[in-house]
């Protein structure tokens, strides 16, 4: 049997909602203004964490929460960017490795400030480090909740 929200969980459940709509676009939109998309910027800032900038697809994918089809479609046009490169993965017949190249790291430190300016001025300057910490801790738990 469903468990209806209830007045207050309804409220903070839409309010969610449009935060996880807004938020995203308004940054992407600003992202777009420094020659990346979304998907592009974190394709790019995911790889440049890894050591040597190079990741497996399946385990790039599942970071990324992608299919690995939506990877290797979207590393392709970066790759023909020169953003990234791919190359066979000895280990899986099926996969492939992307590697960040020092164009595409080039790229991300150009727009990192940017998008930092725009994460800064469309988010955290909005909320008390108290209101922080909490954001954190609950985000947290639940984007760690099981599948």
């Amino acid at each position: 049997m469903t468990k209806w929200l209830n007045a207050d969980e309804e409220r903070a459940w839409r309010a969610v909602r449009r935060l996880l709509t807004v938020v995203p676009s308004r940054l992407a939109r600003d992202l777009n203004q420094l020659g990346l998309s979304a998907a592009d910027y974190e394709v790019l800032s995911t790889l440049s964490e890894k050591p040597g900038r190079r990741w497996g697809l399946k385990d790039f994918a599942e970071k990324m929460q992608w299919s690995r089809s939506r990877l290797s479609h979207h590393a392709a046009r970066m790759e023909a960017r020169g953003l990234i490169e791919r190359e066979a993965d000895p280990n899986d017949a099926r996969g492939s490795i992307y590697h960040l190249t020092d164009d595409g790291f080039d790229v991300l430190a150009a727009a990192a400030p940017g998008h930092l300016d725009s994460v800064r001025d469309r988010f955290i300057d909005h909320i008390s480090a108290e209101e922080l910490a909490v954001l954190e801790r609950v985000s947290t738990r639940i984007a760690d909740l099981p599948d």
